[in-house]
């Protein structure tokens, strides 16, 4: 069986914590976990995808799991044969299924082959490299934003290089500010086994203005990402999850949480009805990568400025599905010195 060492790291206790799934999840590196109860069975699996259900229902990092195991997982016994193994797979779309016996004692595995079964993706990657970097000067004033160097090597590039391990090849670049630097370092993608095309605005169009020069160059659903976003997010995933909702935008979010530095008192004209000390907020924030439908860009219009969130409004407003894709892998954008300065620490530590 495939990952025969290895699937004993995607195990976890029921009474485990969602952060401690996510670090499970990292460890094993099998995109699945197996939780196990007191009496040693399985109790069920968690994927990336229940623990972003939870989090849109308002669940955080410390909630416990119990909400959110798929108990009716799929599982084997240990004597099923390769082929019919294969086939379940196959049928239920699914790239692990838990080996249980009699007991449902879980005793091995079995894994899809990632890298054979990994497949090219037609899909254009989009990366919006055209923005002026004015809050990362003076750093970026010889030097676009996209191509300051972290850990070794420009963001973009390490945008581009995790792109190509998830089976995407054709790349759009959209630039502006000292553009000539960017198709200088990338050309035409040779050097990476990818092809890149580029589009220029004359002026700066905004986070989605650009997007009209695409017309004629996406047929199908298509991943954008600013160029000064480095995150592990997995964009094969992103987009996958924005085909199977049937939604016109999706974008990613992040939780991010805010504690008042202050006890707050809550009053009703001038009765003090309560006190809260130091609460915390937690919003969604966007994070700068999208998965769209060619459909969206009759939306904008040639060389007007427009942002991601003013698109995303038209299409609400027009009653077009928009969803949100909550994330929880690491994500930092580089938009500000102190930003910049982490990112090359933490890549760096990888």
């Amino acid at each position: 069986m495939n990952e025969q060492r290895h699937w004993k790291d995607a195990t976890i206790s029921s009474s485990a914590t969602i952060k401690e799934v996510i670090q499970c999840l990292d460890k094993s590196a099998l995109q699945i976990v197996l939780v196990i109860n007191s009496k040693g069975s399985l109790e069920g699996t968690i994927t990336d995808g229940d623990i972003r259900r939870g989090l849109l229902k308002g669940m955080d990092l410390n909630s416990t799991i119990e909400n959110i195991i798929h108990r009716d997982s799929l599982v084997v016994p240990p004597q099923m044969d390769r082929e019919m193994v294969l086939q379940i797979m196959q049928a239920n779309k699914i790239h692990q299924l838990p080996v249980v016996d009699e007991e449902r004692h879980v005793v091995d595995m079995h894994t899809w082959d990632e890298v054979n079964s990994k497949s090219i993706k037609d899909n254009v990657m989009v990366i919006m490299a055209g923005g002026l970097g004015t809050r990362l000067r003076p750093h970026t004033e010889k030097c676009p934003k996209p191509m300051l160097p972290v850990a070794g090597k420009p963001m973009m590039e390490h945008i581009i290089e995790q792109a190509k391990a998830e089976g995407f090849q054709r790349f759009i670049v959209s630039t502006h500010y000292l553009s000539h630097l960017i198709k200088k370092h990338f050309c035409n993608g040779d050097k990476w086994g990818i092809s890149i095309e580029y589009i220029t605005e004359d002026q700066p169009l905004g986070t989605a203005g650009g997007l009209d020069n695409l017309n004629d160059k996406v047929d199908a659903p298509f991943v954008v990402t600013n160029g000064d976003v480095l995150t592990d997010i997995r964009y094969s995933e992103l987009l996958d999850f924005h085909i199977r909702q049937n939604a016109e935008a999706t974008m990613a979010v992040r939780m991010y949480e805010w504690q008042h530095p202050y006890g707050v008192v809550e009053i009703d004209g001038v009765d003090i009805t309560g006190f809260e000390e130091k609460p915390i907020t937690r919003t969604h924030v966007n994070a700068g990568v999208y998965a769209l439908n060619p459909s969206v860009l009759e939306l904008l219009n040639k060389d007007e400025r427009c942002d991601m969130p003013t698109l995303f409004n038209r299409l609400k407003s027009q009653k077009r599905r928009t969803i949100a894709y909550p994330m929880h892998e690491p994500w930092l954008d580089v938009g500000r010195p102190d930003d910049l300065e982490k990112a090359r620490t933490e890549r760096n530590n990888k």
